[in-house]
């Protein structure tokens, strides 16, 4: 295993073309979207577990800066979520095969209740970070105005730059070993010269205690700490991410009831998605027009805001809206590349390949 890690590690842009190969090549099996499609998709879900796993290798590699988040986790909690993802398509076609397309629901359900379980967890564990592509990549970036508080060193961040300490390590880097070694030097032999001075050995470790900053160590906030800390903006965005982790859950408990054709559930599951945006505006906007913001995401985080508006086109997939109204313009768009060559016969491809697709919860639940 460690052998394999290792070449993981060291050919990760070979394996992550390989991957994309493999699973590109996985839309074009034979069957892939009919009644008893269970074969392709296993192969995909082995694909889909197989990268997830090797992404979790390359995450996971022990670097000189990797001593962060991802090493405070004693769970996977990115690798058991994209498992988890790529296991419920193959849930659902195997419940559908045996228990028809109304017991599956059941299924599904069982399987985003796990979902929302292990990203709540991980939402806690991580001192409630926002939550990347669903928990499965690690918010390890940092930020000035985040919930976690600032590193425990000697000194405040504030004060390395006016205090005695700066002025007396002049450089360009004032943390790096060399500097810290010959400074540690210096003051030794300066002690070694009052060692007549009973004191000198406590003096001296006073002050190497100041010079050299202690490990990092980032304290876990609670839920009264960020409430009295960010007011009213904190409490919002907690609830803009539980809204967020919570919101597949919800949408496949009212298929579940409703059917996938009633409007309650599409309704519901936008209204959902439409106040946890907003709730991300509200709290990282400009205050009054000026520069200084109420809540300061980081720039993994502004992506990810960004990716969770682009997950509305998924609503134009989703039933009822899409049997409505994408699969007419679908058709008719079909219609009219027909008589091309080439081009009539990819659109026919592309427009079977989505009709398919959409026919899986799972490619379209965004979650």
């Amino acid at each position: 295993m460690e052998a394999y890690k290792r070449w993981v590690r060291q050919n990760k842009e070979y394996v992550h073309s390989l991957e994309s190969l493999a699973n590109g090549l996985t839309w074009l099996l034979p069957e892939r979207f009919s009644e008893s499609d269970i074969g392709p998709e296993a192969v995909t879900t082995i694909l889909g577990i197989i990268t997830a796993v090797n992404e979790h290798i390359i995450d996971t590699a022990p670097t000189r800066n990797n001593t962060g988040s991802i090493e405070q986790y004693s769970f996977p909690y990115p690798l058991c979520l994209s498992t988890l993802k790529d296991l419920e398509t193959l849930v659902e076609v195997v419940a559908q095969h045996y228990y028809g397309d109304d017991k599956k629901w059941n299924f599904l359900a069982v399987t985003e209740g796990t979902k929302f379980l292990v990203r709540l967890s991980l939402f806690w564990k991580s001192g409630y970070k926002m939550l990347l592509h669903g928990g499965e990549t690690y918010n390890n970036e940092t930020h000035s105005d985040s919930f976690s508080s600032q590193h425990q060193t000697g000194l405040k961040p504030d004060e390395y730059h006016g205090s005695d300490y700066m002025k007396n390590n002049r450089g360009p880097n004032p943390w790096n070993l060399e500097g810290r070694a010959l400074s540690a030097l210096s003051t030794f032999g300066e002690k070694a010269r009052t060692v007549s001075d009973p004191m000198w050995i406590n003096r001296l470790h006073h002050q190497q205690s100041i010079m050299e900053p202690t490990v990092s160590r980032v304290e876990k906030p609670t839920l009264s700490s960020i409430l009295s800390k960010r007011g009213l903006h904190g409490a919002l965005f907690l609830i803009g991410e539980v809204l967020f982790i919570s919101r597949p859950l919800i949408y496949v408990l009212f298929i579940r009831k409703y059917g996938v054709r009633s409007w309650t559930p599409w309704s519901i599951s936008l209204a959902i998605d439409c106040i946890a945006n907003s709730i991300h505006s509200l709290v990282t906007t400009s205050v009054a027009g000026g520069n200084e913001q109420k809540f300061h995401l980081s720039a993994l985080e502004n992506d990810e805001v960004k990716r969770r508006k682009l997950l509305f086109v998924l609503y134009l997939m989703r039933d009822p809206f899409f049997s409505k109204y994408t699969r007419r313009r679908l058709e008719s768009t079909e219609k009219v590349l027909e008589p091309l060559p080439i081009v009539g016969f990819l659109a026919a491809k592309i427009v079977e390949l989505i009709i398919g697709a959409q026919t899986r919860y799972t490619y379209m639940s965004g979650s």
